[in-house]
């Protein structure tokens, strides 16, 4: 028997089953990741809101089967559309890729309830910046899914000229002294620093630079490529042709 769910979800994915119907992958507070149809939902009239679009928050109604097999989503109730996003490419490319991250870094029915509060924050500031909301987008993800980054003591910069490595290996910080010369990716301080506080205080200071900012998201963009083993084709439009670290 299938079991009758409601809940919050943002759409994270989504694709054309017919000229009425979508099936879609909706990231929920409570239950994770939902592949579902939603049958007649670009249909006038019907409990869908116009249909359900990439880069949406809303309330849905699904039956949901055990096995693996697609849920059926009977209702949605668009609440927020995010329509700035739509405004600027430079967000939807950031929205578009933080999306995929989660598509790939979440298992189906695994609630991360964390993660999907974090998305909404993100989702919030997105169009008006953008580069603030990627790079917490990808600390949520790093931090919801087990994978934060470790700032050990001998990575906590002494002296203005301290050199630091991360190790992607081990997911951690340290000075070049305590690494092999052959041994992770150089990190400024600063960009450590920023993590730092990301990680106790969960916002970027004000009076953070831009390329400081910049720095710190291809430093993590490059962490979650080594995390999923994989290059995500949502990745190049937002970190450009210098990409990320190799």
């Amino acid at each position: 028997m299938p079991t009758t769910i409601h809940d919050q979800a943002v759409c994270i994915r989504h694709w054309d089953w017919s000229e009425t119907s979508q099936t879609v992958s909706l990231f929920t507070h409570t239950h994770g990741i939902i592949r579902g149809l939603a049958k007649g939902s670009k249909r006038e009239k019907t409990p869908f809101s116009g249909g359900i679009e990439l880069l949406t928050q809303g309330e849905i109604v699904a039956l949901v089967r055990s096995g693996g097999t697609l849920a059926t989503i009977t209702a949605w109730h668009l609440t927020h559309p995010y329509t700035g996003i739509r405004r600027s490419l430079r967000a939807f490319y950031v929205g578009s890729y933080l999306m995929d991250l989660v598509h790939h870094a979440v298992t189906d029915a695994d609630p991360h309830p964390g993660l999907f509060t974090c998305l909404v924050e993100v989702l919030d500031r997105l169009s008006d910046r953008p580069e603030h909301a990627l790079l917490l987008g990808q600390w949520g993800v790093l931090t919801e899914t087990g994978y934060t980054p470790a700032l050990e003591p001998t990575a906590a910069p002494s002296h203005p000229g301290t050199i630091i490595s991360f190790l992607p290996q081990k997911g951690l910080f340290v000075q070049r002294e305590f690494a092999s010369t052959h041994d992770g990716w150089r990190v400024r301080p600063e960009t450590v620093e920023l993590l730092y506080h990301i990680a106790q205080q969960a916002v970027i200071p004000a009076e953070t630079d831009a390329i400081t900012i910049e720095r710190a998201s291809r430093l993590l963009g490059s962490y979650i490529r080594h995390v999923l083993a994989r290059d995500l084709p949502s990745a190049q439009p937002v970190f450009g042709p210098e990409g990320l670290v190799t």
